[in-house]
């Protein structure tokens, strides 16, 4: 077997406009670097986790203090956080052989074994495929259910977005929706991310009372079911109304909101 210590060094010690030299220095170079990116890759992912952990926290305590009376509320009761709990999004059950604090739902989108594909015509929302999980945001206190906070996610202009539905008891009424992640044009598209913009959902019904969803962003909003949009962020609204109108139906949360209804969720 060849020494590569000495055939490094021979390649070490060639002129440097040998083209033996240059290609063997590329591929060294190449090596390490795709060495360090990963070995960075690995030694950072428990912290990214920790981080993004954070940050969605964050998110939902923002959300939280938006809410007139809540944190009133959940210190009377002692609850300094919202309860996580795993939902079969199929049967619309909770799923308590999954542990919340370990259950990723962007790593199980992308794994077939956690994950499903969606029809064209079942994917308003521009996914392609979701987890078969989700996780769900409970407010509860003696048995009585206070609030929701559903995560819900699709394409907009030219960005996935991501954001928490919150819903009032009744599981028709919006207490809140708070943009969590997306990448849409500055100044105009971005703008569904400012505090103005997403108090105007607060108070608008989901579904009609036959339960066909409704809910949608629409320019010179009218009635109870529509959101006024942002001028010249048409493509932006209405991929948050199809991210709605996927997340609260069939394929998403819906058979659980039906579920809860009944009380058998």
């Amino acid at each position: 077997m060849a020494d590569n210590s000495v055939s490094w060094w021979r390649l070490f010690a060639m002129q440097n406009d040998d083209p033996r030299k240059a290609l063997g220095m590329t591929v060294l170079v190449a090596f390490v670097a795709a060495l360090g990116v990963s070995t960075a890759a690995t030694v950072l992912k428990p912290y990214q986790q920790v981080h993004v952990e954070r940050e969605r926290q964050a998110r939902l305590d923002a959300m939280l203090n938006t809410l007139p009376g809540l944190r009133d509320l959940m210190v009377e009761a002692g609850i300094d956080a919202l309860e996580t709990r795993i939902v079969d999004l199929q049967s619309g059950q909770y799923d308590p052989t999954i542990d919340p604090a370990a259950f990723d739902p962007v790593a199980a989108a992308k794994d077939p074994a956690t994950s499903r594909d969606l029809p064209p015509d079942a994917d308003p929302a521009g996914l392609k495929r979701i987890a078969t999980h989700a996780p769900v945001y409970l407010l509860e206190r003696d048995g009585r259910l206070h609030l929701i906070v559903l995560p819900v996610s699709g394409i907009g202009y030219q960005s996935l977005i991501r954001a928490y539905l919150a819903l009032e008891p009744d599981l028709t009424t919006v207490a809140a929706l708070t943009i969590v992640e997306h990448a849409e044009t500055p100044g105009i598209g971005a703008r569904i991310a400012e505090p103005d913009w997403q108090a105007l959902w607060p108070g608008h019904r989901i579904a009609d009372e036959d339960g066909r969803i409704m809910i949608r962003v629409a320019r010179g909003a009218e009635g109870p079911y529509e959101v006024d949009g942002i001028s010249g962020a048409t493509r932006t609204g209405n991929g948050i109304t199809a991210m709605l109108t996927f997340w609260l139906g069939d394929h998403g949360f819906g058979p659980f909101l039906d579920r809860l209804r009944d009380g058998g969720a």
